[in-house]
C-alpha cells in the first residue's frame, strides 16, 4: 500500500505545500502555488488576505499582475493575469455529463430540448461575447442574456420573481466568452480580458486534479470530485499517472509532490473562512471534533479559523464598529476549541495586529470566548 501516514503528517504537509509557513514579503506572485489553481475570493478577508497569509506584499500588486473570474463551482477565484488562457482551460468541464452536473437544474431542460451540456455553455459564451464589449454590470448582462437565449436556456427565479438565465450557467460561461470581474464591484461588473486566448489543452501546473492532490492532499477520488463538482467518473477518468498511492488514518489515498515529512512549522495564521486550506472535502480530519466542524462550517456565515503549529485550534469573527474621526475599528472575537496557552494568545493577537493593517483599521480588542 506504500507510505502509511497520520493525520499530523497530512496536515504538516498541507501548512508546507500552502507555503502558510513563509515570513511576510517573503513571497511573490509567480511563486505562490495557490494561484496556479485559483484563489476563493469570498468575503473581505478572501483572495488577497490568503495571499498576504502566505508572504505576499499584497499593497504592491495590481489589477494588471491578477484577475478574477467565475470558475470552480462558480465561485469568485483570482489568478495570475498572465495564466487566464491556461485556466480557462483547467478549469473546462472534463465532459458533457461533468458540464450536466456543475450546472444543476438547468441540465434537465436542455436535455429535453435536444441541447447538449457543453454545447449550452458554448452558445451562452458566445452571446456573452457580443453583449459585453465594455464594462457591463451583471443584472445588465443578465437582461440582455436573457433576451437573446431561447425558452430551454431560461427559468423564472422566484427571489427575483422575474425570469432569467440559470446561475450556474451564466457564471460558467462568463471565461469561455473571455470575460473577467472588475475588482471590488458588487453587484459584478464583467469585462472584457484583453488579449484573451484559451489554451485548448490543460496543462499540469493548472490541472485541478492534481492542484487538489498537491495542495489539499492525499485524498481520495470522490473528495476530489466534490471539490471540483464533477462526476467520480470523470476524475478517475483524468486521474495523474504520477499519483502516488498512500495510506491516512487506515484509508487508501493518493498524492503528488510529498515532502520529506517533519513536524508542521510553528507558525499561527488567521484563515479566511473561504481559505483554500479548509476546502479540503476530508473535514473530520482537518477538524475531528463535529461540535467545532459545526461551529467552523455552519449553513450560513462562516467564520474563519486559527491555524497554530498545524491545527486548527479556535474560530475567529470580525466585528467591525465605527470610530468617528478616528475611522473604523476592528474587534476580533475568538471561538476557542481548546486551552490556549498565553504564549498562542499572544501569536493570535500578532495575527490580529496583521489583520487589521490589511483592513485598514484599527485593532481594539481580542476577545476569547469562555470555552
Amino acid at each position: 500500500m506504500g507510505t502509511t501516514l497520520t493525520r499530523e503528517d497530512v496536515l504538516a504537509f498541507r501548512v508546507r505545500a500552502h507555503q502558510l509557513d513563509r515570513d511576510a514579503g517573503a513571497g511573490t506572485l509567480a511563486d505562490t502555488t495557490i494561484l496556479d489553481t485559483g484563489v476563493q475570493d469570498t468575503g473581505p478577508d478572501g483572495a488577497r488576505w490568503a495571499l498576504a497569509i502566505r508572504g505576499v506584499d499584497v499593497t504592491t500588486v495590481t489589477d494588471d499582475d491578477v484577475a478574477m473570474a467565475w470558475t470552480l463551482r462558480g465561485a469568485p477565484h483570482l489568478y495570475r493575469r498572465a495564466d487566464l488562457g491556461a485556466v480557462a482551460a483547467a478549469v473546462a468541464p472534463l465532459s458533457d455529463a461533468d458540464a450536466g452536473k456543475r450546472i444543476f437544474d438547468a441540465s434537465k431542460p436542455l436535455k429535453e430540448a435536444g441541447i447538449g451540456n457543453l454545447e449550452a455553455l458554448d452558445a451562452i459564451a458566445d452571446a456573452m461575447r457580443k453583449i459585453v464589449t465594455e464594462p457591463l454590470v451583471k443584472g445588465e448582462v443578465s437582461t440582455r442574456l436573457t433576451e437573446a437565449m431561447p425558452e430551454p436556456y431560461r427559468r423564472f427565479c422566484r427571489p427575483c420573481n422575474t425570469i432569467h438565465l440559470y446561475e450556474q450557467t451564466f457564471r460558467l460561461s462568463a471565461l469561455r466568452a473571455g470575460l473577467e470581474l472588475q475588482p471590488g464591484t458588487s453587484p459584478p461588473v464583467l469585462q472584457p480580458i484583453p488579449g484573451f486566448k484559451p489554451h485548448q489543452r490543460v496543462a499540469k501546473r493548472y490541472d485541478v486534479i492534481r492542484g487538489y492532490l498537491r495542495l489539499l492532499g492525499p485524498a481520495t477520488q470522490k473528495q476530489v470530485s466534490e471539490f471540483v463538482d464533477a462526476p467520480v467518473k470523470d476524475i478517475k477518468a483524468h486521474w495523474p499517472e504520477d499519483a502516488v498511492e498512500v495510506t491516512v488514518e487506515g484509508e487508501r489515498r493518493w498524492a503528488l509532490d510529498l515532502d520529506d515529512g517533519g513536524p508542521a512549522p510553528a507558525v499561527t495564521r488567521l484563515l479566511g473562512p473561504y481559505d483554500l486550506f479548509l476546502q479540503g472535502r476530508d473535514r473530520p480530519l482537518l477538524v475531528p471534533d463535529p461540535d467545532n466542524a459545526k461551529s467552523l462550517w455552519p449553513v450560513i456565515g462562516r467564520p474563519g479559523a486559527v491555524l497554530h503549529e498545524g491545527e486548527l485550534v479556535a474560530a475567529w469573527r470580525p466585528r467591525l464598529s465605527h470610530g468617528g474621526r478616528a475611522g473604523k475599528k476592528l474587534r476580533l472575537q475568538i471561538e476557542p476549541w481548546r486551552r490556549l496557552s498565553a504564549a498562542t494568545r499572544t501569536s493570535i493577537e500578532e495575527q490580529a495586529e496583521r489583520l487589521a493593517a490589511f483592513r485598514g483599521v484599527l485593532l481594539t480588542t481580542v476577545e476569547y470566548d469562555a470555552g
